[in-house]
């Protein structure tokens, strides 16, 4: 766990962007920007796809990125590589210390599996990115290519026998993770509306983007 505070002050952001509790952001950023997401109320997971704006062939890719920094979790100091190898953004700043990238995202089929039949029409957040891919067509981005992406402030611990488990969050009200972009970023974000595991305490809550360009 790596925990570094920014330099940045919020109030010369060039943009700010609220994102309700089980809503979505799309949206570019330029290469060199340096992007915060912060968790407002605490204890919540902010599911985020990462493309290159240029070509949205290139994606950020959990493989790249865990087999470069031999370490399965993200914090300060982990550089995003993408399927093609690039570094895409660099962790720059973290004040909560373990973001996961091995447990995917919520669908209706997980939840139906992972809890019950009568939990399949609860909202999801591959529901959120579809709705977001449907809403912008004007970014390229079908179904097909949401594939691996980043749970920030979700906490996933590798087990001693090597599963998975989703425990209660490590996050706190107003931690923030920021991000530097070496490319031009097109970001696709769920802010998570799981209802069924302690990724959000049982309680969606919102989110903030603020994005310094330079």
């Amino acid at each position: 766990m790596t925990l570094k505070e920014s330099t940045l002050k919020p109030e010369t952001a060039n943009t700010r962007h609220h994102v309700k509790a089980g809503d979505y952001f799309f949206g570019i950023i330029p290469a060199g920007s340096t992007l915060r997401i912060v968790d407002l109320e605490g204890n919540q997971a902010a599911d985020v796809l990462f493309y290159n704006a240029k070509n949205p062939e290139e994606r950020y890719s959990a493989m790249d990125t865990i087999r470069s920094q031999a370490q399965v979790y993200l914090s300060a100091g982990t550089q995003l590589r993408s399927n093609f190898n690039n570094p895409m953004l660099d962790i720059v700043a973290d004040t909560c210390g373990r973001h996961d990238t091995l447990g995917g995202a919520c669908a209706t089929e997980s939840n139906t599996v992972r809890y019950s039949l009568e939990k399949r029409c609860m909202h999801a957040c591959r529901d959120s990115w579809m709705l977001a891919v449907a809403e912008h067509p004007e970014f390229g981005i079908d179904k097909r290519d949401i594939t691996h992406n980043i749970n920030f402030f979700m906490n996933v611990p590798v087990t001693a026998d090597g599963g998975l488990t989703f425990a209660d969050g490590i996050s706190a009200p107003g931690k923030y993770v920021e991000l530097k972009a070496h490319m031009d970023i097109l970001v696709l974000v769920s802010n998570c509306p799981q209802l069924n595991n302690p990724c959000n305490g049982y309680n969606p809550t919102p989110i903030e983007l603020l994005v310094w360009e330079h």
